[in-house]
């Protein structure tokens, strides 16, 4: 159904990808006045998705890169450790070697001040971005600003972290210390194993993030965006850029524009438009604890074992790990048992209830922060993916961003640290 009222039109754009990027883009752009189709061979909010699995941090304080100083140190012991939130399947180790020494790369001090610059630049308009597209999808309630806590064992943990601590405080990011007293009296839920926090009370937290996807792209198809069931496997080539795509249903599919969102799976197709990027699916895995009800009004975040919990709409999920093993090779679900284990101790209370296990791919750079920009030969394509573990925190404001490129219009944002040939 289209809605009834609508800006001029400006053209097609054909955005490859519902997950939260796409569909946020395909939102956008409906207000920039475009005809827009999306296509993707996974229903949005599905758990096809790596969206779907998100531990569900909206956060606009979000600027500490995954690789900063002293990461080289804890390789090797992540690796040795069965139990440790790094995983490298060795016969993918060759593959996944470059990306990990441009990752390693990244962790100088000059080249963290810009991505974490960069990161705060994204992400400090992520609630002004997302509100507006949340009202109008009727699913205001997918964002509770409650904060976001860093718990640690020891009395001087966030002194182990200050170089993060002063590059959030350097970009506004209201950050407030605790102790064990605190703790308690901020998130009662947590057995008093935990000596001091971090608390960041401006970040936000989506408690079903499947629905928050369904939810934008069933708004998008009421003001008029077609979805398109299928995987894109390839471009015919026209003068000045792709002409259509190829789809895996035989179908070839006409375009004048379009927006590569596609993920993980993105990098291929930017391959085959000549554009060749550091790039790997770095696995994650959730357990969750459906029905579970351990009080946790707060997302959590073990400082020490690096994990996640997150009070979802069905209970409680724990994600974390990263794990290189490619796109094809099966999930290891015992990696989301290890993360059950290690936070059962985390809560006075937990009812563990029924349990689900999954794995998704999220698209990783090694410098943390995704690819906005045009294709380097192609005008008429737009890249918009490599957000890694912030893309539900990049949606909005990715989408916004893409729908001003489409239009020719000043960007919100400067996308010089986004573009293509940085790395």
């Amino acid at each position: 159904m289209t809605a009834v009222s609508q800006p001029a039109r400006r053209g097609k754009v054909t955005v490859i990808g519902s997950g939260i990027i796409g569909v946020c883009t395909a939102n956008y752009l409906l207000k920039q006045g475009f005809e827009v189709e999306v296509v993707d061979h996974a229903l949005p909010g599905s758990e096809e998705q790596c969206s779907y699995g998100n531990a569900g941090g909206i956060c606009p304080g979000s600027c500490i890169p995954n690789s900063m100083p002293g990461v080289m140190k804890n390789v090797p012991k992540w690796l040795m450790d069965p139990e440790g939130p790094l995983i490298v399947r060795l016969s993918y180790l060759p593959h996944a070697l470059p990306w990990l020494l441009r990752f390693l790369e990244a962790s100088r001090k000059p080249r963290v001040d810009v991505i974490s610059a960069a990161m705060r630049a994204l992400h400090r308009y992520t609630y002004e971005a997302y509100e507006p597209l949340m009202k109008e999808a009727g699913c205001e309630d997918l964002l509770q600003k409650r904060g976001q806590l860093f718990v640690y064992e020891s009395a001087d943990g966030p002194a182990g972290g200050a170089y993060g601590l002063g590059l959030r405080r350097s970009h506004g990011v209201k950050v407030d210390i605790l102790n064990a007293g605190e703790i308690r009296d901020l998130e009662p839920a947590l057995a008093p194993i935990f000596n001091s926090a971090v608390y960041l009370p401006e970040q936000g937290q989506c408690p079903n993030p499947g629905r928050l996807v369904a939810s934008l792209a069933a708004n998008a198809t009421r003001q008029g965006a077609r979805y398109i069931r299928a995987k894109v496997k390839g471009f015919e080539m026209g003068p000045d850029g792709p002409k259509a795509l190829r789809l895996d249903n035989g179908t070839v599919l006409p375009v004048d524009k379009v927006v590569i969102a596609a993920g993980a799976w993105s990098a291929e197709l930017a391959r085959q438009l000549g554009d060749r990027i550091p790039f790997e699916t770095e696995r994650g895995y959730h357990i969750m604890l459906k029905g579970a009800d351990t009080g946790l009004k707060i997302q959590t975040i073990s400082a020490d074992k690096k994990f996640v919990a997150s009070p979802m709409e069905d209970g409680l999920r724990i994600a974390g790990n990263v794990e290189f093993a490619g796109l094809n090779a099966p999930a290891n679900l015992e990696r989301a048992d290890i993360l059950l284990k290690q936070a059962r101790p985390m809560f006075r209370n937990l009812d563990v209830g029924e349990v689900s296990r999954w794995m998704g791919h999220r698209p990783g750079t090694p410098d943390s922060i995704p690819v906005i920009d045009r294709a380097t030969r192609f005008r008429n394509v737009i890249y918009a993916f490599g957000h890694g573990h912030q893309g539900l925190i990049g949606g909005a404001v990715t989408g916004k961003l893409v729908s001003e490129m489409a239009a020719d219009l000043p960007t919100s944002v400067d996308l010089k640290p986004f573009r293509v040939n940085r790395f």
